[in-house]
């Protein structure tokens, strides 16, 4: 894949010097996030991660290239171009052989980051099992990623309109290890916990990257899932998100919304029925996930022995 990677000088100067690196994924910006929003978003997300220690990597691919690391104007083509898609990994082949462009999903973003050798990936939410699957078999490529990438996903968890259940138990069979950042319960995107426990509680980026090391060391293929709830002012009420979710399911199924038109379809629905708040929610909890991220990159570039440190909380 390097092959068809152009870095920025800053993130490859950064990974040749052991720094710490944080891959951030693009498909926020294109279509998880209104405009213009969507691009103060983008830089200020790169900002909290510079201030916490390590240097952002957006991913995308731009006309046939793929970027890891986006300078100004291309992160503000991401968020103003209506021509870019969404980009899983099964779309990469597509987008470099016809010189096309597109967001990356947390599949395609963590595939690309482990490509790069950059260990620590932020996002808002991962994919999962769909409510259903067991008719439809809509299942995310993000679980089968993170089960074969040594890349350690930073997330509030997974996003509510999922069957979280399934989804954990997708994760377990994949081999993924879930921890809980100061949490026992597994959070639900929008909300703070959910009925589910994760694998492990760490109460530190330290603790959490002391697994994400042992796993590396030991050679176990797979990632790490670190979920950290969302600021507890942003949480949204569990019964009526339910219910939301429920009508927007609905209207889905009515109108045959399937496949990667069904989860944007779905959060466009959820901000109608929460006035906004589930936007709110969102941006809370990525900006929370970004400081996190940092601070797990910058304590993995510590144990490897880079000159990141200046410690980790």
């Amino acid at each position: 894949m390097r092959q068809v990677v152009d870095m920025t000088p800053e993130v490859e100067a950064a990974l040749a010097g052991g720094r710490a690196v944080v891959a951030l994924e693009s498909t926020i910006i294109a279509h998880g996030l209104p405009r213009p929003e969507n691009l103060n978003v983008a830089r200020e997300i790169e900002d909290l991660v510079r201030q916490g220690g390590a240097v952002p990597a957006t991913v995308a691919v731009l006309d046939g290239r793929i970027c890891v690391g986006c300078s100004s104007d291309q992160l503000e083509r991401l968020a103003t171009d209506p021509g870019i898609g969404k980009a899983s990994l099964r779309d990469l082949p597509l987008l470099l052989a016809r010189r096309h462009s597109g967001a990356t999903t947390v599949a395609a973003t963590t595939a690309i980051a482990a490509a790069a050798g950059i260990p620590v990936f932020v996002t808002g939410g991962i994919g999962g099992v769909h409510r259903g699957a067991e008719r439809s078999w809509d299942v995310s490529a993000d679980l089968t990623v993170l089960g074969r990438e040594p890349v350690a996903v930073v997330c509030a968890g997974a996003k509510s309109i999922l069957d979280i259940g399934a989804t954990l138990e997708m994760l377990e069979t994949l081999g993924v290890t879930v921890l809980g950042y100061q949490t026992d319960r597994f959070p639900g995107f929008y909300i703070r916990k959910t009925e589910f426990p994760v694998d492990a509680r760490v109460e530190s980026a330290a603790d959490a990257a002391a697994v994400v090391w042992a796993r590396r060391q030991a050679g176990i293929p797979g990632g790490v899932l670190l979920v950290n709830p969302l600021p507890e002012a942003a949480a949204l009420d569990g019964p009526q998100l339910e219910a939301a979710i429920g009508e927007s399911l609905a209207e889905a199924a009515r109108i045959g919304k399937i496949g990667k038109t069904l989860t944007p379809f779905l959060l466009a629905r959820l901000r109608e029925a929460t006035a906004g708040r589930s936007l709110q929610a969102n941006l809370a909890l990525i900006r929370s996930n970004a400081e996190l991220g940092a601070r797990l990159a910058v304590a993995l570039a510590d144990l490897a022995g880079g000159p990141a440190g200046q410690g980790s909380r």
